[in-house]
């Protein structure tokens, strides 16, 4: 990582989530902002590819910053810091296109561990967050029983898209079904190709809205 995007307005959290940053991605250039109008402008000025961002700002939301990534910048990583863990603010989030969905309340630890995870091209997205993800499209609407899903995946994806979306590591699901890390992430990558989806959240939304996690075992 070169240049990474800070957007925090609380100047105590974003002390501390820049030093966390810098112990993750040493000699990352690291621009930060307390405004979401500030942090636009950064977007439009210079290339990221990384962007930790707060929802709650003085003159807005940082889902504006989320979309304007995602447009101007898809290669860019959003990753959403927040204390907000309900269903209005996490799903307006995922939808703009972020890439991962972080909880202030967690220990430093965990977050250092969860910011590691993308250098390794994993989304840092809470187990927790991930849980919520499914049971909120569980609950909307239950597929019909006869319904064929426009995409299938095979015994094996299943398997493995179950415990991607329940928050496991590459590494962790490659212990529970005997093979390895290398292995797990090509199916990861085959999963997201025939979801059409590019993050741990699309594709647990995906599945789910497809029936396949009733189809799983």
């Amino acid at each position: 990582m070169k240049n990474i995007l800070l957007l925090e307005d609380l100047p105590e959290i974003r002390s501390w989530l820049k030093t966390l940053v810098t112990q993750v991605f040493p000699g990352a250039q690291i621009v930060e902002c307390a405004r979401v109008h500030d942090a636009l402008a950064q977007v439009s000025a210079q290339k990221f590819e990384l962007a930790l961002i707060d929802l709650g700002l003085p003159d807005g939301t940082g889902v504006d910053v989320v979309s304007a990534l995602r447009e101007s910048q898809p290669d860019a990583q959003s990753v959403i810091v927040t204390i907000h863990d309900d269903d209005d603010h996490l799903f307006p989030a995922l939808q703009a296109g972020a890439f991962g969905y972080i909880l202030k309340e967690q220990s430093r630890e965990l977050i250092t561990e969860q910011l590691q995870r993308i250098s390794q091209g994993e989304p840092p997205l809470s187990p927790s967050i991930a849980r919520k993800v499914i049971a909120y499209f569980a609950a909307q609407a239950k597929p019909q029983a006869n319904a064929l899903p426009h995409v299938q995946l095979t015994e094996r994806e299943s398997e493995v898209l179950l415990r991607v979306a329940k928050g496991f590591t590459l590494p962790e699901i490659g212990v529970q079904l005997g093979l390895s890390r290398h292995t797990i992430a090509d199916y990861v990558k085959q999963i997201y190709r025939k979801l059409n989806v590019s993050s741990r959240a699309e594709a647990a939304l995906e599945a789910q809205r497809l029936g396949l996690f009733g189809r799983s075992r």
